[in-house]
């Protein structure tokens, strides 16, 4: 690659999205390679991957599966219509996904991204009640500091501040549950807290507020991820399958960080042994590779469209790259790869000796709290007073020097590494982040 390509000399045009612009065009950031469980910069450093890019490169980078299913596809099918056609790589991936989802989850619709997921499965919600006959069933419950994407769906859905407050009202007839964080009960935990299961009792006050009749679907992340990983307290998540099941309600897992494997099972819903009816997905999908995400519905669902004449549309909905050829080929490759290594359960394997050293960095600087669960993990800093978000946007940098990426959201570093990672990584990762943390950021 050329010095010109390596090191642009102009930075103006590109919007950085969640980027800091200003900081970062004083002092770029550049990956211009990457190779298993590290990235390239462009002068030359190896930088190790904690986060799995963004949630999404579960496989590790530059896996040859994937490349070279990439390579093939594009050079027989580069694109196939998806509206009243297809292709062979749309249904043979959908069979695959099904294959390894809940039992139920027998249907898939594709989109490109997370964002994409949850507001066609909003939409689905929506629409299946109307399908049923019963359309006064237009309120959705979120929650408090979920993250669902930032379409207006998905913010309106969702719970952080930041990313609702300049949009204007967003969707109407939406309201939200509390989040389960409780750091004054449930500091250091290892897995599931103990305390606060009985929050998922509020989304009873909430269906009594509005009344059952009005409500289509509750969504929640199984872990929230972008706000800091919140895990759920030990019952939440079976509580709320049993008061939407008791009131005809569709629950929804976003399921878009941990889908393919994060927890040590495929999906959440099988981790914490609760089915929803509907789940999203993305990144893992398709290892970050090429933009792609998959809402997996169960029949009951899915056959409630299925009525009138048969040469009518069912559903009114569809992205014009809804299982674009070549995302296809790379979804396949990334399954393939998944299968071959075991990285859908390797998580479970790892898990103690990741909460372990995890945990190993409570005697640090201001670490106030840790959590986690499966290959995620999060450590919470005390903010610095009058300067929210900056101690951990400071360990970012120092990380980043040092030779390790890591995600920050607010004042909480959160690490989801690729799932290849081996135990001399997770030592490397862990010693690299102490020696950030004691440099009195």
């Amino acid at each position: 690659m050329s010095n010109r390509l390596n090191t642009p000399n102009d930075l103006r045009a590109f919007w950085m999205p969640f980027t800091a612009n200003r900081q970062f065009k004083k002092e770029p950031r550049l990956f211009v390679g990457a190779k298993d469980m590290y990235y390239t910069t462009h002068d030359g450093r190896q930088v190790l991957d904690g986060t799995a890019g963004l949630w999404c490169v579960n496989a590790g980078h530059c896996r040859p599966k994937i490349t070279e299913a990439i390579r093939e596809q594009a050079g027989e099918l580069d694109y196939a219509p998806a509206f009243q056609l297809g292709h062979p790589k749309a249904f043979e991936l959908a069979n695959r996904l099904v294959d390894i989802a809940p039992e139920g989850m027998d249907h898939v619709l594709y989109t490109n991204s997370g964002s994409e997921s949850v507001e066609t499965a909003l939409k689905v919600a929506l629409a299946y009640h109307r399908a049923k006959g019963d359309g006064a069933r237009s309120r959705l419950i979120g929650r408090e500091r979920g993250y669902h994407g930032v379409n207006f769906g998905g913010i309106s859905v969702g719970g952080i501040v930041s990313n609702r407050k300049m949009f204007g009202t967003l969707l109407t007839g939406v309201d939200h549950m509390p989040h389960t964080h409780f750091p004054d009960r449930n500091a250091f935990s290892r897995g599931e807290p103990e305390h606060g299961g009985d929050i998922a009792s509020e989304l009873q006050r909430i269906i009594t507020l509005h009344d059952a009749s009005t409500i289509a679907a509750v969504i929640v992340e199984p872990v929230a991820g972008s706000t800091g990983v919140l895990i759920p307290p030990k019952g939440y998540l079976q509580k709320l399958r049993e008061i939407c099941t008791q009131h005809g309600i569709l629950l929804i897992f976003d399921e878009v960080i941990t889908g393919f494997g994060r927890l040590g099972a495929p999906f959440a819903a099988q981790y914490f042994d609760v089915k929803p009816d509907i789940i999203t997905t993305a990144k893992g999908l398709t290892n970050g590779v090429i933009p792609m995400g998959a809402v997996f519905v169960t029949s009951e669902i899915h056959d409630a469209f299925m009525n009138g004449p048969e040469h009518m549309i069912e559903f009114f909905h569809g992205y014009t790259y809804s299982g674009n050829p070549i995302a296809c080929a790379a979804a396949l490759g990334t399954l393939d790869t998944y299968k071959e290594e075991g990285l859908l359960t390797r998580a479970a394997e790892l898990a103690s000796y990741w909460e372990d050293g995890l945990h190993s960095l409570k005697d640090c600087p201001n670490v106030i709290d840790i959590r986690n669960v499966g290959l995620i993990g999060a450590i919470e800093l005390a903010a610095i007073p009058g300067e929210p978000t900056k101690r951990a946007f400071n360990a970012f940098l120092k990380a980043h020097e040092k030779g390790l990426l890591i995600r920050t959201t607010g004042d909480i570093i959160a690490l989801s590494p690729p799932l290849i990672i081996e135990k001399h990584e997770i030592d490397e990762l862990f010693g690299k982040l102490r020696e950030v943390l004691q440099n009195n950021i």
